[in-house]
């Protein structure tokens, strides 16, 4: 079957297209491995799927062209990153545009709810933009930092944010070379 896979996706990654190592991954639920319900795709797009990365908001831009895709487990498996960004327009528009019969849709919503894809969580600035590790952000209050006597001040630029993983209301950064958590209420994303 791996060699259909590789014939059918060109040795590309079925979702972003990259000729990096490939992995067949099987979207669940299924009643039988075959190609429709088989893709190949590459680390990043599967460690988004896993939710063993961060969403990766400029990467999934490729699902923008997947939603365009005759195979099955491609239709689902964007359908279901998509509405992981349903926040973002982009990802809306997409999900609007995207034609999948009703037993594929099925399938799609079957695993979201079975995977818990509709109550993922993610970190967001006070204005409801998506943040992800390695932005820079703009403190929108002064705060004082606990158990210290530095008062990081509002319109401080606060560069390389890491997100804290168990708390989507956390974010950590370094403040004259300190490294403190800081609430994402606090912040706004910097463009």
């Amino acid at each position: 079957m791996e060699q259909q896979l590789l014939d059918r996706s060109e040795n590309k990654c079925e979702l972003c297209q990259s000729a990096g190592p490939l992995k067949v991954y099987e979207v669940l639920p299924q009643s039988g491995r075959t190609e429709d319900n088989c893709i190949l795709i590459c680390d990043k797009c599967l460690g988004q799927i896993e939710k063993t990365e961060g969403l990766d908001v400029r990467h999934l831009n490729c699902l923008r062209t997947s939603i365009w895709s005759a195979v099955p487990g491609v239709q689902v498996v964007t359908w279901r990153l998509l509405h992981h960004l349903k926040d973002e327009s982009w990802a809306t528009e997409s999900l609007e545009m995207m034609y999948m019969d009703d037993e594929t849709l099925a399938w799609a919503q079957a695993g979201a709810d079975e995977d818990g894809s509709d109550t993922v969580e993610v970190h967001k600035d006070c204005n409801g933009q998506l943040l992800e590790t390695g932005n820079a952000v703009v403190l929108t209050k002064t705060l004082d930092v606990k158990g210290s006597s530095l008062s990081a001040k509002l319109g401080t630029v606060v560069k390389n944010i890491r997100l804290v993983e168990d708390n989507t209301d956390q974010i950590e950064g370094k403040i004259e070379g300190q490294t403190i958590v800081i609430l994402t209420k606090y912040v706004r994303k910097q463009n």
